[in-house]
């Protein structure tokens, strides 16, 4: 399997980008700029969350980049009749659903599928219908991945922030991660992961053989304040490239 390793995508989540603009108004800093600055970097793929608040990526944006970009598009939305009119609308290349509370600052943690299969089936089928890649944002755990499956998804991403935040608990939460992936792809079921992934823990994600895609916004956007968001992403790429081969190598030994 080492020598079939499929190439690990970036996907760079520019939502900050608008909360920093939201907070003075005006039209800067411009997301779609970003965007595209992401892509001469080496982004694979552009995420957007549209919150049913519009606290930071707003219905404008989300139709401007699609516009702009021409890389895949991952739309994240709750799961509710307006975001699923708006992605039909869009027609995005994945609509990334996740759990969504007005008093969060930012997505506490991955959707609870098991229990809501048919109320998600139901509400996401017109995306299916529609060619958009269904994608869920969930808890590394094989309940969900198979509630997953039973619905229909495409892609399942794992959420890293327990793996991230909780150094004590990180070992434990990384083998979870990786369980997780395997048991994904052995269902056919595409995987990705993120959430609050950085420099110092990108590495072991990126070297899961199973994982096809990475998604990191906030840090990045953060880095970006010290050594510009090109730097920010052309070091992380190398991050995750890094891991990627050297995993490679050591399974090949």
């Amino acid at each position: 399997m080492s020598n079939n390793l499929k190439p690990l995508r970036l996907g760079v989540n520019i939502d900050h980008v608008a909360t920093l603009r939201n907070a003075r108004g005006g039209t800067h800093p411009n997301p779609v700029a970003a965007a595209e600055l992401a892509i001469k970097a080496g982004a694979d793929g552009i995420t957007a969350h549209l919150r049913e608040d519009r606290r930071h990526i707003r219905d404008e944006d989300i139709a401007a980049i699609h516009k702009a970009i021409d890389v895949p598009l991952n739309f994240e939305m709750a799961a509710t009749i307006e975001m699923v009119a708006i992605a039909l609308k869009t027609k995005p290349n994945a609509a990334c659903i996740v759990p969504e509370r007005r008093t969060e600052v930012t997505t506490e943690g991955g959707l609870s599928v098991v229990g809501q299969e048919d109320r998600l089936a139901d509400m996401l089928a017109p995306l299916k219908a529609a060619g958009i890649r269904l994608s869920l944002f969930i808890e590394a755990n094989q309940a969900d991945i198979d509630a997953a499956k039973q619905i229909g998804a495409d892609i399942v991403e794992l959420h890293t922030g327990r793996y991230c935040h909780d150094v004590a608990g990180r070992e434990a939460e990384l083998n979870r991660i990786q369980l997780a992936a395997r048991h994904s792809a052995s269902l056919g079921i595409e995987t990705h992961a993120g959430h609050g992934l950085g420099f110092d823990t990108v590495g072991p994600i990126a070297a899961i053989a199973e994982m096809e895609e990475l998604n990191i916004g906030h840090f990045l956007i953060g880095e970006s304040v010290f050594c510009g968001l090109e730097a920010a992403i052309v070091k992380m790429r190398h991050l995750m490239d890094a891991a990627r081969n050297n995993d490679r190598h050591r399974k090949n030994a």
